[in-house]
């Protein structure tokens, strides 16, 4: 069975950081793209950044671009989102998913599994 495990997420002051991990079993994701989505309170899930199976493609939201980082271990089948300069509006619940594809992509149609999700709380 395939699971998908987000940690790392916490309470974290503006202008902070946090590093999340997304931890995969079950199957490797190593030729998988994967992403990050989050969900603020009141809001629909919002894309945030996608990473190829490689490595080598990138994406990211507007919102994020400059700030936060994805990265991956296929060696760990692991996949990392560095978020710095935190703002309060990044405050949300935050999803690892992947995807059978291995280009990344925005839209969560695109991906086949999720994790539970992870806290995000940025405030002063």
């Amino acid at each position: 069975q395939v699971q998908l495990v987000e940690s790392g997420g916490g309470l974290v002051q503006p202008g902070g950081f946090l590093r999340l991990s997304c931890a995969a079993s079950g199957r490797t994701f190593s030729y998988n793209a994967m992403g990050w989505f989050r969900q603020a309170p009141g809001k629909e899930r919002e894309f945030v950044a996608a990473i190829s199976g490689s490595g080598a493609t990138t994406y990211y939201a507007d919102s994020v671009k400059g700030r936060f980082t994805i990265s991956r271990d296929n060696a760990e089948n692991t996949v990392y989102l560095q978020m710095n300069s935190l703002k309060t509006e990044d405050t949300a619940v935050y999803f690892c998913a992947a995807t059978w594809n291995v280009m990344p992509g925005i839209n969560e149609s695109r991906y086949a599994y999720w994790g539970k999700g992870t806290q995000v709380t940025v405030s002063s």
